[in-house]
């Protein structure tokens, strides 16, 4: 009896001892050899981990002789920690002041997240240098590691900012080219599942499967980095020299509608976009409607020359600068009695304008502010376009039209407005505007997408084109508004424009918007541009404000673009140092 009692004991023992190196065979098999072949639903189960690879952001360059690089991809490290071993050893404190005074952080906001009961991982300091993370880990730290990201980089800070955009922190184009095109430069993910040892690491040896990203396409705009450089000096001292609430312009190739600078001011540094502000990141060349002033007049004085109800050499009677329309005073900022059409907008008659958008009616006012673009998106490719304010002739008062033809009671983008304008100076075609010369892949450098010019309608013929150009050009001569931006180098064709803020709903007496929108050269046009200035103080006409600054974006401009002038070139003789 003794006998077999014993002997079950025995089996007992090791039917026991048995299963247990069952066991542990069994699991040395699944972590040797069932784990390499393991799917993402076995390996939930196991300490691995899915992490996503992000393809390399594609690069944004500018159009000009060196194509430099404007955004691109940077390799950073993040700085992360398993809490756990601080907290056995209890160098929490230790930890979080060391580090704290490494990376300039708060050391009690460390030490918070260094305590969190059952933590396992904590960001320290994310998108740091590869330089700044190789030096804290020779600090010899428990739980410290390292993981790979990337950060947007712009090498040249808030320059172009309105038109790059920026990225934000989950790799995400949040405006501008960064967000119209998003899609495109972000590429395709990829994946990696890793086998992580007790320390959070990867056991870089058991990685159970890698598929790579796609980088994704490279986008050349149309803007160039020297032009570019004009406008934005330009601007910043302008909104130093008048005190000025804000700034903004835009320049133009007449004939193809690219666009070579588009500044805004305020400005903002992409690289640290989460400091700024919604009004600095404001593109106001496309994003802030405003009453344009009598930069409007060369459009409505071209539509009622296109339908003939007036020429050039019409004239009109301005009142001596006091003139009552539907029981309302209009005024001219200099007195005049009669004058002809052209020296109405030399002049910048109010009365006279609105004299013309009569002649013209308010049914055609509309449509050729219509055809010209107003009321609607120009159709650049960048995301914040408004529409601009242009009410059906229907909802107009009697006031409306005289006041609409001296650019009060319509609402429009500053290059909207410019856009209108280009269509004068190419002969009446207006174009569309746009940004991205070409999208091409990265690596072969296929051709994804080439940027053309596309004409979406003409508002107006040639001959009327020719005689308004004409016109505008007399606008920058002597007894002129616009005789600020006037060029020694070539001829310059444009219009002035002082705008009343509405405030309150009424017309402010001390808050002004000055512009100058203008074309060179003046018979053969090349570049457009325009300049707005945003409540400068004390001196706000656009005559007095805008144009200098045209002059002084244009005149390098003609030098780097090497612009001649038809109009202005000399006949050489053998005394001039030349002989055939």
């Amino acid at each position: 009896m003794r006998e077999r009692g014993g002997t079950w004991r025995f089996r007992l023992v090791g039917l026991l001892m048995t299963a247990a190196v069952t066991g542990l065979l069994f699991r040395l098999y699944m972590l040797h050899v069932v784990a390499g072949v393991a799917g993402p639903a076995d390996l939930a189960r196991g300490r691995s981990y899915a992490r996503d690879l992000r393809g390399n952001r594609g690069r944004i360059l500018e159009s000009g002789p060196f194509r430099n690089t404007l955004a691109l991809n940077v390799d950073r490290k993040d700085i992360c920690i398993d809490p756990r071993p601080l907290q056995k050893q209890d160098l929490v404190s230790r930890a979080a002041r060391v580090l704290a005074e490494e990376l300039d952080l708060d050391v009690d906001a460390l030490a918070v997240r260094f305590s969190r009961p059952g933590s396992q991982f904590a960001y320290v300091k994310r998108f740091v240098s590869l330089e700044e993370a190789e030096r804290i880990t020779q600090l010899d730290l428990p739980g410290i590691f390292l993981r790979d990201s990337v950060v947007r980089h712009y090498p040249l800070g808030s320059f172009l900012c309105h038109v790059l955009g920026f990225v934000n922190w989950q790799g995400v184009g949040s405006s501008g080219i960064e967000q119209r095109l998003n899609s495109l430069l972000t590429g395709t993910s990829g994946v990696r599942l890793e086998l992580l040892d007790s320390g959070r690491r990867e056991i870089p040896d058991r990685r159970l499967r890698e598929v790579l990203p796609q980088p994704g396409a490279d986008v050349v705009l149309t803007i160039d980095q020297t032009v570019q450089n004009l406008v934005e000096q330009a601007l910043d001292d302008a909104m130093q020299e008048h005190n000025a609430r804000a700034a903004w312009a835009v320049a133009q190739r007449v004939r193809t509608g690219e666009i070579l600078a588009m500044a805004s001011r305020p400005a903002f540094d992409g690289n640290e976009f989460i400091s700024s502000s919604e009004d600095q990141r404001l593109n106001r060349a496309i994003g802030k409607v405003f009453e344009p002033g009598s930069v409007m007049k060369p459009v409505v004085i071209a539509a009622a020359i296109n339908e003939g109800r007036i020429t050039p050499a019409s004239v009109f009677d301005c009142e001596n600068g006091l003139w009552y329309h539907a029981r309302r005073p209009l005024r001219d900022y200099s007195p005049h009695g009669r004058l002809s059409v052209t020296e109405i907008m030399q002049k910048s008659s109010n009365i006279g304008t609105a004299k013309i958008a009569l002649e013209l009616g308010e049914p055609r006012l509309e449509q050729y502010l219509r055809e010209f673009g107003f009321g609607s998106r120009t159709g650049v490719d960048l995301p914040g376009e408004e529409r601009g304010i242009l009410h059906p002739h229907r909802r107009w008062s009697a006031l409306c039209s005289s006041r609409i033809a001296i650019g009060q009671g319509v609402a429009t983008t500053a290059l909207q407005m410019l856009n209108a304008i280009n269509a004068i100076a190419n002969g009446g075609y207006l174009m569309q505007p746009y940004i991205v010369r070409e999208v091409r892949r990265h690596g072969d450098g296929e051709l994804l997408y080439r940027g053309e010019p596309n004409v979406l309608r003409r508002p107006i013929t040639a001959r009327t084109a020719a005689e308004v150009m004409a016109m505008m050009h007399r606008v920058t001569e002597p007894g002129g508004t616009g005789r600020a931006a006037r060029l020694d180098s070539v001829s310059v064709a444009g219009k002035t424009g002082t705008g009343q803020k509405a405030v309150d709903g009424r017309y402010s007496d001390t808050a002004y918007t000055a512009a100058f929108v203008g074309f060179f050269p003046a018979e053969t046009p090349e570049i457009s541009m325009i300049v707005v200035v945003d409540e400068p103080k004390p001196r706000y006409t656009g005559g007095a404000v805008a144009a200098p600054v045209f002059r002084q974006i244009a005149e390098p401009l003609v030098r780097y673009l090497d612009i001649a002038d038809p109009a202005t070139r000399l006949a050489r003789t053998p005394q001039d140092g030349f002989s055939e």
